[in-house]
């Protein structure tokens, strides 16, 4: 009630991505196409995986965890966005703000967890394959998939005690297309030096730590494995090449936006638009499109389909 009472703002108004008719309309165009090709392409990886007997390795089972993941996570941004697109007015009220704020910390730090989750399983299959029966167990993946919220819930509840203990009182305008840390920040009426601190450190450097220590152990797994056959080396590369393109898809905008002081840069916008809506959407395609065991099962799937 107190924080209530402190915050005069009721409702924030989104600037948006751009002020440009020509680019807003190029940037609806792409959305949708991306929201009826790719976001129904993923709910068929996830589909496909569930119905194949043949993938039910700790792998596909994260992978389509994956793509539930990044398909959750468009939905938090992406569909407002269109609607504000065919609106003159782009109003969002002080607690659906939170709420998306909120919303795209918990699905985004799952993420995070979930590839540190993948790489632990694929260190384990390649360096250690005489025990990663006993250790990638179902029990043990459902574990690890039950901390990883957790762990998202976590990292995101953190943000938002930090934000709604501020005082909002004008002015109003957020220069985003949605809801998030930096922009919410800076209009607070009080110093926020400690408030953007601690988000620099529980975004920021977690995030980095996080893309240092994926990368670290993929370069493990590389030196570990070039003494293998050449069919061995020739998978193992071609499984850490996927997760490291994932990796550097999902950490690079993320550490861009979120380890330096909270400043503007011309750049910011465009980098959210790629993180928050294009790149989740294709990360379970570029999973699929370099797994030969997904892509037959897809196809098998399509072919009884179509022939039905």
């Amino acid at each position: 009630m107190e924080i209530e009472n402190s915050t005069v703002v009721k409702e924030f108004i989104l600037l948006g991505l751009t002020q440009s008719q020509n680019i807003q309309l190029l940037v609806f165009v792409l959305i949708l196409i991306f929201y009826l090709i790719i976001l129904p392409g993923n709910f068929l990886i996830i589909l496909t995986i569930r119905s194949d007997p043949g993938l039910t390795a700790p792998l596909y089972f994260f992978l389509g965890n994956l793509a539930f993941l990044d398909a959750s996570y468009t939905f938090i941004v992406a569909p407002r966005m269109l609607a504000d697109f065919l609106s003159e007015k782009k109003v969002i009220s002080y607690k659906g703000c939170i709420t998306q704020l909120f919303f795209l910390h918990f699905l985004g730090a799952g993420e995070v967890f979930l590839l540190v989750v993948m790489a632990f399983d694929r260190y384990i299959a390649i360096c250690r394959p005489l025990h990663y029966s006993t250790v990638m167990t179902p029990g043990a993946c459902y574990a690890l998939l039950m901390a990883l919220w957790v762990g998202g819930f976590a990292h995101s509840i953190a943000q938002v005690a930090l934000i709604v203990r501020l005082p909002f009182c004008g002015p109003n305008q957020l220069d985003n297309f949605f809801c998030d840390v930096p922009q919410v920040i800076k209009l607070a009426c009080t110093d926020t030096f400690v408030v953007e601190l601690l988000m620099v450190f529980n975004s920021g450097l977690f995030t980095l730590l996080c893309f240092l220590g994926l990368l670290a152990s993929y370069a493990v797994i590389l030196c570990r494995v070039r003494g293998s056959s050449s069919e061995g080396k020739s998978k193992a590369l071609s499984t850490c090449t996927t997760h490291v393109i994932i990796i550097f898809l999902m950490f690079g905008p993320a550490i861009f936006i979120y380890t330096r002081p909270f400043s503007t840069f011309p750049a910011d916008k465009v980098v959210s638009f790629f993180h928050t809506v294009i790149f989740p959407l294709m990360n379970p395609v570029i999973y699929t499109l370099r797994n030969q065991e997904v892509k037959s099962s897809l196809k098998r799937l399509l072919s009884r389909y179509m022939v039905c």
